[in-house]
């Protein structure tokens, strides 16, 4: 382990301030502090960027949750009611400046952290819109991957917007992968070691492995590169071996390794902090642990990609301070294949250190995702196991949350914007199969889809976010649904809302209901390419006009000449006129591609890590769609107008 840094030299906020759910009459804030202080937060209402006096000031007390996860670890969810305040309520379509005060030390977070704001701009500034009219979105950020980062793109376009506040964002909207919890460059993992140093990180008892609690891990010669070696060498542990740590042997369609695979609850918590801040790579001091010769390389090419990710750190911070965020989590938040098939659960949830490994990740997601998505929800359900925690970090506390965390089952959501955004929790709620226990689950069980329908009955348009493409790539598909067939779904990440019937057919019936939303969007990543469908029902007059886009990823591509061969041949073998399509799941439905312009018009999939972006009309409807390109080369999809059928 490297050795501890003085704590003396931290920053006042290690992470955030993370600007979350905003309303008229409510505002939300993540943020992570060195010490357990209080936080007041100052409102500029109409704020043209150069006010000396603020609208109000609150002390946020009555709606602050602060959990203790370390020395210098202190994770604020700030959930203000502002109908309790004399601000009342919130303005639309006009500027709204914040800034916070953090204890004695910090008058104003914006002056000591000037980076948060905007060229020209004293504080973070944000717009309260009636209706949505521009919407970010993304997934996949993986920090190693040898590419720039989507999330500095969108940064530096908002930032290019600031002239004319009708032109700024509403709204960004993470939809899975936020971070990489099974897929980790080593020379990340190190850092993250020395900031479980830095910070004081809670330390914590293992069990099922052969090493017998966290500091003993981060000491083991197998930390680095051989985490799947973790578990004893018996025989009733290598189905788990295989199912857990070797799913993510996949270098088409996902991961490449799960040899870095994070563990403990502080090695999450870290993830969070060094992949959302700049500030805590400030002064964090790590040298290169002893490698054999063939991962020392490995870990050199890593270090430079990392040192260019850490370069870009402080825009993407900046992003998500001035952008109302919302999240929810897909399989690389936790692990991936995550509930991918009912053996997989069976496997990783009976065996004690992979179902803690799961259940750090899963309380890693609601401290620093999920919670601020539904305050009042989590706190009634999990602030008394999350408290317990904090109080006395043992192991049978840590246990007893981790059963909560995961008998939790709310963590979708809606978010009452026009159009309405629900967003689904494609991952604990499954659809799990009784006889083909090896084929994979449904991505949502009939009890969540009712209550989905529910939701979006009675209004004019809605937008859905999906992990998983509800309408994907037919040939990428069905090569998943071959190598099912022979028994192989962890191969290849055969998850996808038609590899099971009884979800397609649920999900497509309700995306058609008369009962239904006229304009529906689907907002969808995780297959780490892009492309837009335009949908509607064969031969049938029908009011619902349905739109599936496809932004992956943030940080993430898949290989390029697969994916063109992959473009090419779906074109050829599922156009809109083919035969084939009668024998699809949605052969009742007309899918029609839009098509990216540029020199590579004929494509329909564009391979091209960064953000999403769409621009809604009056009606609830997508009038622009853009994947904003973390190398500055942006792609316009045209219009479906402008799509021959």
């Amino acid at each position: 382990m490297p050795e501890p840094c003085d704590k003396s030299d931290l920053s006042a906020v290690i992470a955030g301030p993370i600007l979350r759910r905003v309303s008229a009459t409510r505002l939300g804030l993540w943020l992570v502090t060195r010490e357990d202080v209080p936080v007041e937060l100052a409102l500029f209402v109409d704020d043209a960027g150069d006010a000396e006096a603020p609208t109000a000031k609150l002390d946020t007390a009555p709606w602050r949750r602060t959990w203790r996860l370390g020395e210098a670890v202190h994770i604020q969810c700030i959930d203000v009611d502002l109908a309790a305040t004399d601000v009342s309520a919130l303005p639309t379509d006009t500027p709204i400046g914040y800034d916070l005060a953090i204890g004695d030390d910090v008058s104003s977070l914006a002056a000591a952290e000037p980076g948060l704001c905007h060229a020209g701009e004293r504080r973070p500034r944000f717009v309260l819109r009636d209706r949505l009219r521009h919407v970010l979105h993304g997934s996949c950020r993986r920090p190693h991957h040898d590419g720039p980062d989507g999330m500095a793109r969108a940064d530096a376009w908002v930032g290019a917007r600031r002239a004319d506040v009708a032109d700024w964002p509403d709204l960004l909207l993470l939809t899975g992968d936020q971070i990489y919890a099974d897929d980790v460059a080593g020379p990340l993992l190190r850092a993250i070691h020395a900031a479980i140093s830095r910070l004081g990180l809670l330390d914590e008892t293992l069990h099922g492995a052969t090493v017998a609690d966290s500091q003993a891990l981060y000491a083991s010669p197998r930390t680095y590169y051989g985490r799947n070696d973790l578990l004893p060498k018996e025989k009733s542990n290598a189905l788990l071996r295989e199912r857990f740590f070797g799913g993510t042997r996949k270098p088409v369609f996902t991961s490449a390794c799960s040899s870095n695979h994070l563990v403990t609850l502080a090695e999450m918590v870290a993830m969070y902090l060094l992949t959302w801040s700049d500030a805590p790579w400030r002064g964090l001091a790590y040298d290169t642990p002893a490698l054999d010769e063939e991962d020392a390389e490995r870990y050199r090419q890593e270090a430079a990609v990392i040192d260019r990710f850490v370069a870009a750190l402080g825009p993407a911070r900046r992003l998500m301070a001035n952008v109302p965020t919302a999240m929810i989590f897909d399989d690389h938040d936790v692990t991936d294949d995550w509930n991918l098939t009912a053996d997989w659960e069976s496997s990783a949830y009976g065996h004690p250190f992979s179902r803690r490994i799961i259940g750090n990740a899963l309380v890693a997601y609601v401290l620093c995702q999920g919670w601020m998505n539904r305050p009042g929800v989590f706190d009634e359900r999990l602030a008394a196991p999350l408290a317990d925690f904090c109080a006395v970090p043992d192991t049978t506390r840590q246990d007893a949350l981790i059963d909560a965390t995961l008998a939790f089952d709310q963590w979708h959501y809606t978010i009452e914007t026009s159009p309405a955004i629900v967003v689904l929790d494609t991952r604990m709620h499954r659809w799990r199969r009784r006889i083909k226990t090896s084929n994979p689950s449904g991505l949502m069980d009939w009890e969540s889809l009712i209550d989905m329908q529910n939701t979006l009955s009675g209004r004019q348009s809605a937008i859905i976010v999906s992990a998983a493409p509800v309408f994907g790539v037919k040939l990428i598909e069905n090569v998943q649904r071959i190598f099912t067939f022979f028994g192989k779904p962890l191969m290849v990440d055969a998850e996808n809302w038609m590899a099971h019937r009884g979800a397609a057919v649920a999900m497509l019936q309700i995306l058609s209901h008369r009962h239904t939303p006229e304009n529906f969007t689907i907002l969808s990543g995780d297959v780490h390419y892009s492309f837009v469908y335009d949908v509607t029902l064969r031969k049938v007059a029908t009011r619902q006009r349905i739109w599936q886009i496809v932004s992956s990823g943030v940080k993430n591509e898949f290989p390029q000449r697969l994916l063109s061969w992959f473009d090419r041949l779906n074109r050829w073998l599922y156009s809109p006129w083919s035969p084939l399509n009668m024998f699809t799941k949605r052969r009742r439905l007309r899918v029609s591609p839009q098509r990216p312009a540029g020199p590579s018009s004929h494509r329909r999939l564009v391979n091209r890590a960064g953000m999403g972006y769409v621009g809604f009309d009056e009606a609830g409807c997508p009038r622009e769609i853009v994947q904003l390109g973390a190398d500055g080369q942006d792609t316009r999809f045209r219009p479906s107008e402008d799509i021959e059928t």
